[in-house]
């Protein structure tokens, strides 16, 4: 099987961002996955219409059968060029383990099935957060962002963000970072790369959702963004893209800010 036909797998591919990606991987098969069988069904059937190589099958990213099934149906379906992690979910669900379990506890299980069938020229995408910059390097919670799946790792992250669900989104982003550290090693001796990708405000529905939420606080920061614009999902799009190619193949183990430049600007604001 040549390059080119091996698979793009998206998760979070009925997302605004996971759909954007699909639609910048025209040339490869794809396979998307998503919580809802659904959901999944219609983004395919779209997919198709426009002339897109994509199957797709759903998923419970925090079940480890679930990821069995999909790591099978993966392998079934040829070898893999890239996995492209966008499935997560937000601070407004207002519960801290299940941002911290969807977020980034599955985030590793995920790592580690696809590091299976991970081979030379692979490379594992993982979407962070801008939010994750803000968060400062701390050996008394890094450690356990680091090791998410250890019985502690939960009950110590959550003494250092008050009880708020978004300051646990964004220590658990940057736990997703720490990940692409922590794993680089082991997918570098197979010759693939993991990276992570850190979107700033996108205009997908979720961040649409929070605007609606909080909308003085998004017109800041879109008024402190540099370039005087959210981003759109293909601006993430673009870049991952780009991180999945051969020219991106000696990029491993770091996280590329996609924000418009605003990150440094609210810091600067706190």
């Amino acid at each position: 099987m040549n390059i080119q036909k091996k698979a793009i797998v998206i998760t979070g591919g009925s997302g605004g961002i996971g759909q954007a990606c699909a639609r910048a991987f025209k040339n490869h098969p794809l396979i998307l996955t998503d919580y809802s069988q659904e959901k999944v069904d219609d983004t395919v059937e779209e997919l198709i219409k426009e002339g897109f190589d994509v199957k797709g099958i759903a998923c419970d990213i925090t079940n480890k059968n679930d990821i069995d099934k999909l790591i099978k149906y993966v392998a079934d379906h040829g070898s893999l060029k890239a996995m492209i992690h966008t499935a997560g979910v937000s601070g407004t669900v207002k519960d801290l383990k299940k941002v911290y379990t969807i977020d980034l506890i599955a985030t590793e299980l995920l790592v580690d099935a696809f590091y299976k069938l991970a081979e030379k020229d692979s490379v594992a995408i993982l979407l962070s957060s801008m939010m994750a910059h803000t968060v400062p390097e701390n050996k008394d919670y890094d450690e356990a962002l680091a090791n998410p799946q250890a019985p502690e790792s939960f009950n110590i992250v959550s003494r250092f963000v008050n009880n708020d669900s978004d300051l646990m989104y964004n220590f658990a982003k940057r736990g997703v970072q720490l990940l692409t550290h922590k794993h680089a090693d082991k997918w570098g001796q197979k010759g693939a790369r993991i990276v992570s990708v850190s979107p700033g405000v996108i205009e997908t529905p979720m961040a649409l959702k929070a605007a609606e939420e909080h909308p003085e606080r998004m017109e800041t920061i879109k008024q402190a963004t540099p370039l005087k614009r959210n981003g759109q999902p293909e601006d993430v799009a673009n870049v991952i893209c780009f991180l999945a190619s051969d020219a991106a193949s000696f990029i491993t183990s770091t996280d590329i800010l996609v924000d418009g430049g605003v990150i440094h600007n609210i810091k600067k604001m706190t």
